[in-house]
């Protein structure tokens, strides 16, 4: 093996070795990142109630903006790995594992189960709308000794089983369906939020700004903080596009341009969908019943319309589970394939699909939804854990940049980017601070929450222990040597 020409290298990186087909393009990643804005809409109602729409939105439009700028950061790292898949912890593993490794599987069982775990949370919310739409005498209910089962933990479960099946049969059907389901969810998410303009059901005078008010600690910043990290996983998730870079057309370009257009239709959106809601109904009409507002915005705007809201907004928590077990299984695939978690899971079916890594998220989503009563303990472990990763990756870039200056970089960012990185990677850290120690402050819990998302972490460690101990029979380094230059011809390893 030889040393590439960088310059060479920047110039072929679209003919990269990838063990994926090469069948996405940019249009493709941006349909797949549109679970970003369908998650803020439908988890809408109690951080209006609470916040306010002015402050929701503006909330939300720091956390898209963030993101946005992170995005950049993160195409020039997918860049330099063409043939990583698995998204930005395993760009934060090659920036990290100089000096200190287990960092890589860490940021990796953090990323995957933000990703992962929350089907199982949509799930059940989904089959909670349509077991109380239409099958509200359906109330009989089994104890797991964890929770007590009902209907809706089986359309879910049916919802989770179908998801599966048809992710490991392809990205093309993902893809395709995703298509289908966005003109649905990007059409209600258009008719709420900009609707009542054209209608003239909106009022400037129904928003209000909730942040600062007597009695809230550090004069409401602590809680700002606090929603600042609750509303992470969502907008900063369009990264999600990075995690596909192995498989597009195009991947230099297509890379950069799926990421600029979802950052920007999640700012967008964020922005717009609070204002459109609470001007329409009125925080104080969402804070008393945050579970009624797209019932209620759509019977003010068209009449109504309860049934129609709930297949539409089910059919928008299906596109979002549709994203989240393609991007999961491909995180997990990563994770095994760069040796930080068990060799089982990396594997490519006949189709070129994760679909050990994706049965395995299937496994689990079960498990939590019929044996796991705490939901919010789900998801405050998987909020922890994108932001451990986020963390990670961004310091990652800093290090490559240092370490592997000479390594070529198809994508290349200016100087001024690396202050920009620091410093999100700081607001970042004080973010996960802040909102670990205050869970209760969004109404995450409280000590048994910050338990589970640190067991979650640890874990991590310890798969990467069996891993490297048990299943490779190698010595437990904890600092890994690095190639200061990638080197010509190094084939695929067998999946």
């Amino acid at each position: 093996m030889t040393p590439a020409d960088p310059a060479i290298l920047e110039e072929s990186v679209d003919e990269a070795v990838s063990e994926f087909p090469r069948q996405l393009t940019w249009r493709d990643g941006f349909v797949i990142s549109l679970v970003i804005p369908v998650a803020i809409f439908v988890t809408l109602g109690p951080t209006i109630g609470l916040l306010g729409g002015w402050a929701t939105a503006a909330l939300f439009g720091v956390v898209a903006i963030v993101g946005i700028l992170q995005n950049f950061i993160f195409a020039e790292m997918a860049a330099m790995f063409p043939n990583k898949p698995g998204g930005i912890v395993l760009y934060a593993h090659e920036g990290w594992r100089r000096y200190f490794a287990p960092v890589g599987a860490i940021a990796a069982i953090g990323y995957w189960a933000s990703w992962a775990l929350a089907n199982s949370i949509f799930a059940l919310t989904c089959g909670q709308l349509i077991s109380a739409q239409f099958f509200s005498g359906a109330t009989w209910a089994v104890s797991t000794g964890g929770t007590d089962v009902g209907l809706a933990h089986f359309i879910g479960l049916a919802c989770l089983i179908g998801v599966w099946s048809l992710n490991v049969n392809g990205i093309r059907p993902t893809v395709n369906l995703n298509k289908v389901l966005a003109v649905f969810a990007v059409g209600l998410m258009a008719l709420l939020a900009v609707g009542p303009f054209v209608t003239g059901d909106f009022s400037f005078s129904n928003l209000n700004w909730n942040l600062g008010q007597d009695g809230q600690a550090w004069g409401g910043m602590r809680l700002a903080l606090v929603f600042l990290f609750i509303m992470g996983w969502t907008a900063y998730a369009t990264e999600i596009c990075a995690t596909f870079a192995p498989e597009y057309q195009h991947q230099r370009r297509d890379t950069m341009k799926a990421l600029k257009a979802a950052g920007a239709f999640t700012l967008l959106a964020a922005v717009l969908m609070p204002i459109g809601l609470g001007g329409t109904l009125g925080d104080a009409a969402i804070a008393a019943d945050p579970g009624a507002i797209y019932a209620s915005a759509f019977e003010q705007i068209i009449g109504p319309a309860a049934g129609v809201v709930t297949i539409v907004i089910c059919l928008g928590i299906l596109l979002v589970m549709n994203s989240c077990t393609a991007g999961a299984g491909r995180a997990l695939y990563g994770i095994a394939r760069d040796d930080l978690t068990i060799k089982q899971l990396y594997h490519l079916n006949a189709k070129g699909i994760p679909s050990r890594a994706m049965t395995a998220d299937l496994a689990i989503n079960v498990i939590v939804l019929f044996f796991v009563g705490n939901v919010l303990s789900i998801i405050f472990a998987s909020n922890v854990g994108y932001f451990v990763a986020i963390v990670f990756a961004l310091t990652g870039f800093l290090l490559l940049r240092r370490d592997r200056p000479d390594w070529p970089r198809p994508i290349r960012l200016r100087r001024l980017w690396l202050p920009i990185a620091g410093l999100l990677a700081l607001y970042n850290l004080v973010l996960l601070v802040v909102g670990f120690l205050h869970p209760a402050e969004g109404g995450y819990g409280g000590t048994e929450e910050q338990v589970i998302a640190l067991s979650i972490l640890l874990s991590a460690l310890v798969l990467f222990i069996y891993r490297r101990l048990v299943q490779d029979r190698t010595s437990l380094r904890l600092r890994e040597g690095v190639e200061a230059l990638p080197e010509v011809g190094l084939p695929n390893r067998p999946a």
